[in-house]
């Protein structure tokens, strides 16, 4: 059951980090009603979906955007993407609570500096071969 194009959210994210694929992978799988759209960074739209966004700031955080233009940053595309996935809405309602979102952003900066050291740690190289990229129609 995929979901009206106009409804879809678009996210970039950087496909060079491995915490970054894995994270993009694990949203994919938990996007049951094709609410999401992954957009790798290195792929031909991405640019061009980022518009006047410098690669800087695009590797430095994952983007969210909207059919409407919108665009959300770092924690706050987590939280708008989580909104929209059953399994992840509750935790994204936790980051509604007043101040709790500039704590996460403040947590998500700390995290996207160290993301390649972070991926080393955790596995997440290993971890993306295990959690394989899933292919839909509106991928």
């Amino acid at each position: 059951m995929d979901a009206n194009p106009a409804d879809t959210l678009t996210v970039l994210y950087d496909d060079g980090c491995p915490m970054c694929t894995f994270q993009s992978r694990l949203l994919s799988r938990l996007d049951w009603f094709g609410r999401v759209t992954m957009q790798p960074l290195s792929a031909a739209g991405g640019q061009q979906l980022a518009g006047d966004i410098d690669q800087a700031q695009l590797r430095e955080a994952i983007h969210c955007f909207e059919p409407d233009g919108r665009v959300f940053r770092g924690a706050r595309a987590l939280r708008h993407v989580g909104m929209r996935l059953p399994l992840t809405a509750p935790f994204a309602l936790l980051l509604w609570i007043p101040g709790v979102i500039f704590a996460a952003e403040r947590v998500y900066a700390c995290i996207s500096r160290n993301r390649h050291l972070l991926s080393r740690w955790f596995g997440c190289t290993t971890a993306c071969r295990v959690l394989p990229e899933r292919h839909r129609n509106n991928d």
